[in-house]
């Protein structure tokens, strides 16, 4: 049985992992060896059974590429007319619901219970008119008139 000897300088620690390096790369060769062969193979065999289908093969494949794109799109219409639905019903924003994945109706009803209507923002005096800011105001309008400027 031979002694374990700790590996004290870097040269023998290269020389070690040099061994075990070339000990995988021996293993995974004999294993994995044919691989380029194989490879070659599998996609001679895959072009010989795209040329051996016939017309009506092809015709049905791409019939059936196209059906799945149709349910695609009725699925994302259904899902959108039912966003809307259930929006208008609840009094929620259809863009926020919209996002939400799950069921609808309950993703329309949570956001209705934690007030998905929205925080309306406070009222202004000049009703968001830039035009008639401050205009409304006693303090300032007296102001205004007290400096000269209207």
């Amino acid at each position: 049985m031979s002694e374990l000897k700790p590996i004290e300088t870097q040269e023998q620690l290269d020389a070690v992992l040099k061994e075990r390096l070339e000990r995988a790369e021996r293993k995974a060769a004999e294993r994995f060896g044919d691989y380029d062969e194989l490879k070659a193979k599998a996609d001679e065999y895959d072009r010989a059974q795209e040329a051996s289908k016939t017309e009506l093969q092809k015709a049905q494949d791409k019939a059936a590429k196209a059906e799945a794109a149709l349910k695609a799109m009725k699925d994302e219409r259904e899902r959108a007319a039912a966003v809307a639905k259930a929006a208008e019903e609840n009094g929620v924003d259809a863009g926020l619901l919209a996002r939400m994945s799950g069921d609808v109706a309950e993703n329309a009803k949570f956001l209705a219970s934690m007030g998905g209507r929205g925080k309306a923002y406070p009222q202004t005096r000049d009703k968001g008119d830039s035009r008639l800011a401050g205009k409304q105001d006693p303090c300032l309008e007296a102001a205004r008139m007290a400096f000269g400027r209207k």
